[in-house]
C-alpha cells in the first residue's frame, strides 16, 4: 500500500454521496489490509453504486484508486461477486 494519497471523489456528490463512495474506498482497504466478508464488500460496492451508476465512470473511479492505492476495485468486486459469501482471500484477487 502507497501512503498519504487521496480517495478520488466528485466535488459535485452531496454528504451522503460522499460517505457512500469513502465507505468503499475504506472497505476496499480493509479487504486487502484485514479481513473481510464477500457479504461486507457488496454491500458497500451496492452503496457506491447508488451514487456511481455509470460503468465508465466506476472505470475511471477504479483507476484512479488503484493508481493511488494500488488495490484494484475490478478484482475485490469480480471476486466478491463470484464468491457471494465468507471472507475474501487476498490471493483469489491479488494481480
Amino acid at each position: 500500500m502507497k501512503e498519504n494519497y487521496n480517495y478520488p471523489l466528485n466535488p459535485e456528490w452531496t454528504t451522503d454521496e460522499l460517505i457512500l463512495v469513502v465507505n468503499l474506498w475504506g472497505t476496499l482497504e480493509e479487504t486487502y489490509e484485514k479481513k473481510v466478508t464477500a457479504e461486507s464488500f457488496l454491500k458497500a460496492y451496492a452503496g457506491f453504486k447508488t451514487v456511481v451508476k455509470s460503468i465508465g465512470e466506476e472505470r475511471e473511479l477504479g483507476r484512479d484508486f488503484e493508481e493511488a492505492s494500488g488495490y484494484s476495485l475490478y478484482h475485490v468486486a469480480k471476486q466478491a461477486r463470484a464468491q457471494k459469501t465468507g471472507i475474501l482471500n487476498r490471493k483469489d484477487f491479488a494481480k
